[in-house]
């Protein structure tokens, strides 16, 4: 008698309401898909693959990239595992291959928690939750908190990696527009060096054809309307799919990656409370004491 097979991610978990689907996995609590009305809106990915791109995967307690995996705490020098060896650096935080337990949730709603430990590079108990939710008409929101358990005071970014679509409406199809007003300037190495203003081909904000764009850098200087900014892919019909973010997260990376499986181009839209290499620059950096918690909210909504 042969075992039911296991997703490489795991548990699944589905979540239902106003005719959308959302399917979160214990890995990394994951968003492995987002559909409404039969409308596929995230990329997504097969039982026997971890996801693709890091797509939806949530990140903590770093977002994006550290450099070299290294960095100073009170003068004392830490050092990460690298787990981009590529271009040498600690990526995605320290949760990406970690199983989240859940912890409450319902028909519409699931709420994951996993640690990270005290461990070299980053001497701290941290506990991340993740609340995935489905309001009446379908629309999903996500908050993300990080609590310090630990005697010290720890630093944070928080961070998700969700990629957009519009069901099978070729991504190079798609128009994107994102209201920030500025650019932040990476090295070859993808670590930023400056800020400029977006302007030329690097501003976004009367959209531009994905088809155009060659891009994988972060944003900021966003523009919140009633507490939200919003990032859009819209459809040559009209359609569009839209990720919003609180202005707790003042960053937005922009990856337009032209290797994800089956896909000539797909993007990543990635809501950010600091940039990549914030534990070295400080730029959006957070600092926990012991006991607190700090959170992040963000979505994705659509006009179908």
């Amino acid at each position: 008698m042969t075992s039911p097979s296991i997703p490489a991610t795991g548990r699944q978990y589905e979540l239902r309401s106003g005719g959308a689907v959302a399917v979160v996995t214990e890995l990394a609590a994951t968003l492995r898909s987002y559909s409404r009305d039969g409308v596929v809106l995230t990329e997504t990915f097969g039982d026997d693959q971890i996801p693709p791109g890091a797509t939806g995967i949530t990140l903590a307690p770093w977002a994006n990239r550290i450099e070299d995996g290294r960095w100073t705490l009170e003068g004392r020098p830490q050092q990460l595992d690298l787990t981009e060896p590529s271009r040498g650096h600690a990526s995605h935080g320290l949760l990406r291959n970690t199983g989240y337990a859940l912890i409450g949730g319902s028909e519409s709603s699931a709420v994951l928690e996993a640690s990270v430990f005290p461990q070299h590079g980053y001497p701290f108990l941290v506990r991340h939750r993740v609340e995935y939710a489905l309001d009446g008409d379908g629309a999903l929101s996500v908050t993300q908190s990080l609590t310090n358990h630990s005697p010290a005071r720890a630093p944070w970014v928080l961070g998700a990696h969700p990629y957009l679509r519009i069901g099978d409406v070729p991504t190079e199809d798609l128009v994107l527009t994102v209201p920030a007003a500025t650019r932040l300037v990476a090295d070859e190495r993808l670590i930023p060096r400056s800020h400029e203003p977006a302007a030329g081909e690097n501003d976004l904000r009367r959209g531009r054809r994905v088809s155009e764009l060659a891009l994988d850098a972060a944003f900021t200087d966003l523009e919140f309307q009633d507490g939200r900014a919003r990032s859009t892919l819209t459809a040559p019909d009209g359609h569009s799919v839209w990720l919003w973010q609180e202005a707790a997260c003042q960053y937005v990376h922009v990856f337009v990656s032209v290797t994800f499986p089956g896909r000539t181009k797909a993007v990543a839209l990635e809501p950010m409370t600091g940039p990549a290499n914030a534990f070295n620059s400080g730029e959006g950096l957070g600092w926990l004491g012991p006991g607190e918690t700090a959170s992040m909210r963000w979505g994705i909504g659509s006009s179908l």
